[in-house]
């Protein structure tokens, strides 16, 4: 058996995300934390975890005033990734190290929102991260800066800030490729009102994209899973 992934989750309904059941299948023990429900994060240096991955959620990192667990998540991640250990973070997650790293995070400038399956693009740096063009499925309404500190991996045409890497081993992505069908229809019912914000993609278009696009996509997060990993 292999060491144990610390996976950081936000109140959700479930947890049958398809990262969590890839590092299992890999022989990766997990273990869940979720401090938006009042669980104590781990100390961020002297632990036993070979890496974390940290989710999204419908908080803000600008919500770190009013919701005291998020500040202590970005002190944590900037702790955590500074001792050069393995981070993943995934929409809101990317968004955290992005802000413990010093970048900004905030709304689109035309208002819009990312929900769907939108195309992204390698940048230079990408290094094997991403070996070509992949469409990619999101549901953000926020963005963020990448930081001083830290490469630009991947670009899209309406978020043009996709992936980030700092160090060798912390990555940040704006898109879920955690996500499958379940999932996808779970989230079209339980937040239904975001489907008429600009930019959101109509239910029988994300469904149907779904179906064209969905095996490539977790193709590429177990490859990702095991490079990183490795």
């Amino acid at each position: 058996m292999k060491p144990t992934v610390l996976l950081i989750d936000h109140p959700v309904s479930k947890r049958d995300d398809r990262a969590s059941a890839q590092l299992v299948e890999m022989g990766y023990r997990i273990e869940w934390c979720s401090p938006g429900r009042g669980d104590t994060l781990p100390p961020p240096v002297d632990n036993d975890y070979a890496a974390v991955v940290v989710y999204g959620g419908a908080e803000s990192v600008n919500d770190a005033a009013s919701a005291p667990y998020i500040r202590d998540e970005i002190d944590w991640i900037g702790r955590w990734v500074d001792s050069g250990r393995p981070y993943l973070g995934i929409c809101l997650g990317s968004q955290l190290l992005a802000s413990a790293l010093g970048g900004r995070v905030g709304r689109h400038q035309d208002g819009l929102h990312e929900i769907g399956y939108v195309k992204i693009d390698p940048t230079p740096a990408a290094n094997g991260f991403l070996d070509q063009s992949l469409h990619v499925y999101h549901w953000h309404n926020e963005g963020f800066e990448v930081p001083a500190s830290a490469e630009l991996l991947a670009s899209g045409p309406v978020f043009p800030n996709q992936a980030f890497r700092y160090g060798d081993k912390a990555y940040g992505i704006q898109f879920h490729p955690e996500v499958g069908r379940p999932v996808i229809e779970r989230w079209m019912q339980e937040a239904a009102h975001m489907l008429a914000e600009p930019g959101a993609q109509p239910c029988d278009r994300q469904l149907a994209d779904c179906e064209r696009h969905d095996a490539a996509m977790a193709a590429w997060l177990r490859r990702f899973l095991n490079d990183w990993l490795a």
